[in-house]
């Protein structure tokens, strides 16, 4: 088959989305199948266009042998949320002419959010008369009131209507996890219409590796007690329950904070680590996804949170994924999809989520507890190996499809 992936994220941007989509494309690659992508120029979360994509409307580009069409969007740095919306608008719209120019396709796969961008989709799918795949990571406008985003009553009422719209014109809706799959079950969704597609990790790449030494001399690391988070910094991680767990640590020299990755909420976790003085704290911006594993190398544990919302029981956040895959054990500070499957696992410990109190003492015993890290660590890396592999993923994900 011949699949369009239209997407507002893809690498050479970093993030969950971009990874799992290029992993997808990869996948259906390897089994046969003829890929292309229509995706903006990067800019996300910077918001600035690299000098090489800048001045132009449009452009075919290559990334790892897969064929990219790109066309113009309006970058915005931290700011607004009206000026997002125009980010999301300039894209939803130039995407078109990208679609137009991609060649023929059986399957248009449409990423979401941006929700708007399934309006293209849509048109796109008309016209070149291929079955539509909605693939959703995350409920929108569901999140983002649940996160007080979004409170104007008729933007929720129109989001929601278009929400629906879309799922119906959509031949198959596609879910990052099972807590969107069932809440589609429960709003009378067809189990039959629904495809399930996790987030996963490259093993190849993703593997235990001896501690990097140079990081380790760069970053002042030796004889650190290395607890990493990376990824996004946004509203939903709720990371300020981390940096008050490193001030109840901050007693204890052994234990050091690595962040790596960047967001909105980055300038205010900043501010408030220097404001708390907080001497085991780290920040670095977003790190090429190649070193990922030497930085993970340094690591003895990965801190995963997220906010105690309801909505986020259904979550299982991508960045646990590359953490079991280097065999690095996971204190998860959430409640239900991504607990139950980290219990399942073996590979590490869970907190109350906003609770630095429990997770200052998870991080104590899993230094108290060195051995027992290390279990939590290669369980985690069995398991990975025999349900997150991509190919695996991929493989289901297109029977599913039939």
């Amino acid at each position: 088959m011949r699949f369009l992936i239209l997407t507002q994220y893809f690498p050479p941007e970093t993030g969950a989305a971009q990874v799992r989509l290029k992993e997808l494309a990869k996948g259906l690659q390897r089994q046969g199948h003829e890929v292309v992508i229509v995706t903006a120029f990067p800019n996300h979360p910077s918001g600035v266009i690299p000098p090489k994509y800048r001045g132009y409307w449009s452009m075919k580009d290559e990334v790892e042998g897969l064929p990219v069409y790109r066309t113009w969007v309006y970058p915005v740095q931290r700011g607004h949320f009206w000026k997002r919306l125009l980010n999301y608008f300039s894209f939803t719209f130039s995407s078109l002419w990208g679609i137009l120019k991609a060649g023929p396709c059986d399957v248009l796969f449409v990423e979401s959010p941006p929700l708007f961008l399934g309006m293209t989709a849509v048109l796109g799918s008309w016209i070149k008369r291929a079955r539509l795949v909605f693939n959703v990571s995350d409920l929108w406008p569901e999140s983002a009131v649940a996160l007080g985003l979004v409170s104007n009553k008729t933007m929720i009422r129109m989001t929601e209507a278009l929400e629906t719209w879309l799922y119906n014109r959509s031949w198959k809706l596609s879910a990052v996890t099972l807590g969107i799959r069932d809440t589609w079950i429960k709003r009378g969704i067809p189990a039959e219409k629904i495809a399930f597609l996790p987030n996963g990790v490259n093993l190849d790449l993703f593997r235990s590796l001896p501690p990097d030494q140079e990081f380790k001399e760069k970053l002042g690391l030796q004889d650190k007690f290395v607890l990493v988070y990376t990824g996004t910094m946004g509203y939903a991680q709720g990371l300020e329950s981390v940096l008050e767990a490193a001030n109840l640590l901050r007693s204890e020299p052994q234990y050091h904070f690595l962040f790596l990755g960047d967001g909105t909420e980055k300038p205010r976790l900043e501010e408030m680590a220097r404001e708390m003085k907080l001497p085991n704290v780290q920040f670095l911006g977003f790190q090429p996804v190649t070193d990922m594993p030497r930085y993970l190398s340094l690591a003895a544990g990965s801190i995963i949170p997220l906010k105690k919302l309801k909505l986020f029981e259904g979550a299982r956040p991508s960045k646990m994924f590359p953490a079991m895959g280097c065999a690095v054990p996971v204190i998860y500070s959430g409640e239900g999809e991504a607990v139950e499957l980290i219990r399942e696992a073996g590979a590490g410990l869970t907190v109350e989520p906003e609770n630095p109190v429990e997770m200052a003492q998870a991080i104590r015993s899993l230094y108290e507890l060195s051995d027992q890290g290390k279990s939590m660590g290669e369980n985690g890396r069995r398991y990975v190996e025999e349900h997150y592999s991509w190919d695996s993923i991929v493989s289901q994900w297109l029977k599913e499809l039939k």
